[in-house]
């Protein structure tokens, strides 16, 4: 235990291994101060204390000794009185207790003369800091229209002084700015509304400073402040209201269905969800025609059209509708209603509309057996903008290629043009169009549905191809053979077919048809053998009539073949029409490979007769292929006066006899005496001898038969006549034997002078 008085003296209770008390001589501790004060600002030394044992009589012979936090820095100790100083200024703030040890020792020997003992030197407070606020500033938001006394925020401040020491570090706090809108309770720092109907709508924002001063308030305290930036919240207390009590909108008749036509916007000062509008209508003289719907990003109301416009109908819509906020307060229902009204006028304007149909699609019906011509119905439009303006039909003839039906441009009447096979189509499908006279570009389209009624004008044939075979040790009454039959037609009440044995092959039949009863019928022998060697195949011809009106009936016929079987039936030969027939080589098979046999023939033939005229050999051979080409011979005339190289009398007189002209380049095979034709006369046009001259020389070459079998180049030249002047050629003289006058020619001029010298003057001129 330790033990204190003026003198300080500790002892300790010991006990050894068995528990016996163990004793020790006594000890004590003197000193005279246990607290030191912050912040000295003395010149000296703070003292703190003194040290003394009971063990040390003054003479020097005692040694203290200080250990522990700031021993020897911050404190010191005197070794012979024990007098203990701080030497630096201390800050409680920073440390507010420091713990130590001390002992005293001999001097001489550094024998302990008393165990160490720990003591505390606490540092006493004084008022050196200012409350300080945990936040700068602080953000609050309390609703607007808030009663007084409500809460806003608590703030808080802090002093680093002791608080279990003096009124350091006790706060209290006051408002510096911000009444008479807050107030703040002076010890918990809790801000109120101190004023009440604060509107967010006039004033949302406010800026209140808080003063935290310690000391209790009193003089000379520290004090510290913040800001406190405190919002009104919205609150529902505004309601909507429209700008207008009339709206007026003009739309086109010809917009369409589910198009906005307007909008509208009632104003409300609330902000957020307190601002959140429903429109809706409440009135109209036009039911179903429009409606309106929020759009909740801009909170305005949108009108849309329902149902189609028609300016000739009706000419203005009238609604009357009503705003209502979406989230409304009770508390603030005194200052409703929190609606609003307005009245819409929607005014129609006319356009130019293409005609209207009385239906949106027609259906129409025609038996099969109709005759051309016949009207199958009609269809009807109007011009929406005038019921007397004129209108035309015609058929869009993309949706009737094949041109079946026609229509009255006058009064849409429909008729067929050709005959119609339900069999082949049953539906047609067509579109009309009908045009505005005054305005053809003004259209409209109609799909027309014709149904093709079914007539019976089909007669049941078999159901299938059937291959029948009959054993020749069949008995009498065996079925061989079930039929069936199909027929196009399709009666309201199903098919019922009707079978039953030719009359002409009634009498001598080999096989009977029983009628099932059930559109099938059964072929059954009627004797008991049958032999290949005397007759290999039945015709056994079977009339199927239908129950409709008119009754229709096909003859058709089933091939039964004779075969060998078994005794169980089971077929084993038949004769050799039958093995083809089943096989699968059908006459029409035979047929088409008779003809590709043909066929191989006729090309063999063509082509060895193609390679023996190829044979030929031609007699002129040349590096160049004179087919289509131009063979050039180097032959020069012999000039005017040359007249015995080619007779060109020839071809200025078409009159002239055509010798008869032979191929060079190959051997004639035989000699075709030349064709004389008759030469045509002249026409009125200038180039008409040429032409003519052109033509009967091509139909020579054409008939020609020594003539290549190839395309050749035939060329000629041919002045023509018919001149007024005649011809100046001295050369037509070999063709002709009359005398020629050419004393005109001195006539013609200086230019002709010389010819003139030369033919003109008498004969006997010429003659000398």
């Amino acid at each position: 235990r330790n033990c204190q008085s003026s003198h300080l003296r500790s002892c300790t209770l010991l006990k050894d291994a068995n528990g016996v008390p163990l004793r020790r001589s006594k000890r004590g501790w003197m000193w005279n101060q246990f607290f030191l004060l912050e912040e000295y600002t003395g010149t000296d030394k703070q003292y703190v204390g003194k040290l003394h044992s009971d063990s040390d009589r003054g003479d020097g012979s005692v040694k203290y000794v200080l250990t522990g936090e700031g021993a020897g820095t911050l404190f010191k100790i005197d070794e012979k009185s024990g007098d203990i100083h701080a030497t630096k200024r201390l800050d409680r703030e920073e440390k507010a207790f420091y713990i130590l040890h001390a002992k005293a020792v001999n001097r001489f020997t550094n024998e302990a003369l008393e165990g160490e003992s720990e003591f505390i030197i606490k540092i006493h407070d004084i008022n050196d800091n200012e409350p300080r606020f945990t936040k700068d500033p602080y953000m609050a938001r309390v609703p607007e229209m808030s009663d007084i006394g409500t809460s806003v925020i608590q703030v808080t401040a802090t002093d680093a002084d002791d608080a279990t020491y003096g009124n350091s570090a006790k706060v209290v706090y006051s408002i510096l700015e911000g009444q008479p809108y807050f107030s703040v309770d002076p010890e918990t720092g809790l801000i109120k509304t101190a004023l009440p109907g604060m509107d967010r709508e006039v004033k949302e924002n406010y800026q209140v400073v808080i003063q935290a001063k310690d000391m209790a308030g009193q003089m000379g305290g520290l004090s510290g402040t913040t800001t406190v930036s405190i919002t009104l919240s919205d609150v529902n207390d505004n309601p909507p209201r429209f700008t207008k009590t009339l709206y007026e909108f003009r739309v086109p008749e010809s917009i369409e269905v589910g198009s906005a036509v307007g909008v509208i916007r009632a104003m409300d000062a609330d902000i957020g969800q307190n601002a959140e509008m429903d429109y809706r209508i409440i009135g109209s003289d036009g039911p179903g025609m429009f409606e309106i719907t929020t759009n909740r990003s801009t909170q305005e109301g949108v009108i849309l059209l329902r149902k189609p416009l028609d300016y000739e109908r009706k000419r203005q819509y009238s609604l009357r509708v009503q705003v209502e906020n979406v989230h409304i307060n009770p508390r603030f229902y005194s200052k409703g209603p929190f609606r609003d009204e307005a009245t819409i006028k929607i005014i129609v304007e006319d356009v130019d509309e293409p005609p209207v149909f009385e239906r949106a699609s027609y259906v129409v019906e025609v038996k099969e057996d109709a005759p051309k011509n016949t009207a199958i119905g009609s269809v009807s439009a109007s011009d929406p903008d005038d019921k007397n303006s004129l209108v035309r039909y015609t058929i869009d003839r993309r949706t009737d290629m094949d041109r079946v039906f026609n229509i009255h441009a006058g009064n849409g009447s429909v008729f067929i043009l050709r005959e119609l096979d339900r069999e082949e189509n049953a539906w047609h499908n067509i579109t009309v169009i009908a045009t505005e006279f005054t305005n053809p570009r003004q259209i409209s389209r109609v799909p027309v549905y014709v149904r093709v009624l079914d007539v019976n004008d089909n007669a049941p044939t078999f159901a299938t191809n059937y291959e029948t075979f009959v054993c020749e040790n069949a008995k009498a009454n065996q079925v061989i053979q079930t039929v069936g039959a199909t027929d196009p037609d399709a009666p309201l009440g199903g098919h019922r077919f009707f079978f039953n044995l030719a009359q002409e092959a009634a009498g001598k039949a080999n096989f009977s048809v029983h009628d099932n009863k059930n559109n099938t019928a059964s072929i059954l022998t009627r004797r008991n053998s049958y032999s290949t060697l005397q007759k290999s195949v039945h015709h056994v011809p079977v009339v199927i009539s239908d129950g409709e009106f008119p009754m229709q009936s096909s003859t058709n016929t089933l091939t039964i073949r004779v075969c060998t079987c078994d005794r169980k039936g089971n077929m084993k030969a038949c004769n050799a029409e039958a093995l083809t027939a089943r096989a699968g080589l059908s006459t029409g098979a035979l047929v088409a490979i008779l003809l590709c046999v043909i066929i191989l023939l006729m090309i063999v033939v063509l082509f060895a007769a193609l390679r023996r005229q190829r044979k030929k050999e031609p007699l002129i051979i040349s590096k160049e292929d004179v087919r289509d080409n131009v063979v050039s011979y180097n032959d020069e005339g012999g000039g005017e006066e040359d007249t015995q190289a080619f007779d060109i009398g020839t071809l200025r007189n078409p009159e002239a006899i055509e010798e008869s002209k032979q191929r060079r380049d190959i051997v004639p095979e035989a000699f075709y005496p030349p064709i004389r034709r008759p030469v045509l006369p002249p026409t009125r046009d200038n180039n008409g001898d040429v032409r003519d001259f052109i033509n009967q020389r091509l139909q020579d070459n054409d008939s020609d038969p020594t003539a290549p079998p190839y395309d050749s180049l035939a060329t000629y030249a041919y002045e023509g006549n018919g001149s007024v002047a005649e011809s100046l050629s001295s050369l037509e003289s070999v063709t002709t034997e009359s005398d020629q006058d050419y004393n005109y020619l001195s006539e013609w001029g200086p230019r002709f002078k010389k010819l003139a010298d030369l033919y003109g003057g008498d004969d006997s001129d010429r003659d000398s």
